[in-house]
C-alpha cells in the first residue's frame, strides 16, 4: 500500500474534528433544536466520511465533497461572505483530494 498523501490526512483529520465539534455543539443546545436530527447525521456523515478516507476508500472523498457542497448551498440562504467562504473551501478541498497523488493514493488502495 502506497504512503498516505499528507493532504489527505490532514483533511480526514479535520473532517473527523469539524463533525466532532460539531455534533457535541448542536447536541448542547438548549432549547433543542427541531432540526437536531438531521444537523446530528450531517455532522456524523462528516466523521464517517473523515475515517473512511483515512482508511483510503475512495469514495469518502467523493462524500466529503458532496458534504462541502451541501454547505455551500445551504450558506447561501445566510450570507454572501458565508457562501463565498464555503466555495473557496470546497475548491480547496477538492484540489486536495482530487489531485494525481491524492488520486493514485485511492486507487491503489482496495476500495471495499
Amino acid at each position: 500500500m502506497k504512503k498516505r498523501p499528507f493532504a489527505v490526512t490532514v483533511l480526514g483529520c479535520v473532517f473527523i474534528l469539524a463533525g466532532l465539534v460539531g455534533l457535541a455543539y448542536h447536541l448542547s443546545d438548549k432549547p433543542v433544536d427541531h432540526w437536531i436530527v438531521l444537523i446530528s447525521a450531517v455532522r456524523i456523515i462528516a466523521v464517517v466520511g473523515g475515517i473512511f478516507l483515512l482508511l483510503g476508500h475512495g469514495w469518502a472523498r467523493w462524500l466529503l465533497l458532496a458534504w462541502l457542497a451541501l454547505h455551500v448551498v445551504v450558506s447561501a440562504f445566510h450570507s454572501v461572505s458565508e457562501t463565498l467562504a464555503h466555495v473557496v473551501l470546497l475548491m480547496v478541498v477538492s484540489y486536495f483530494l482530487l489531485e494525481s497523488g491524492a488520486s493514485k493514493y485511492f486507487k491503489s488502495t482496495p476500495s471495499e
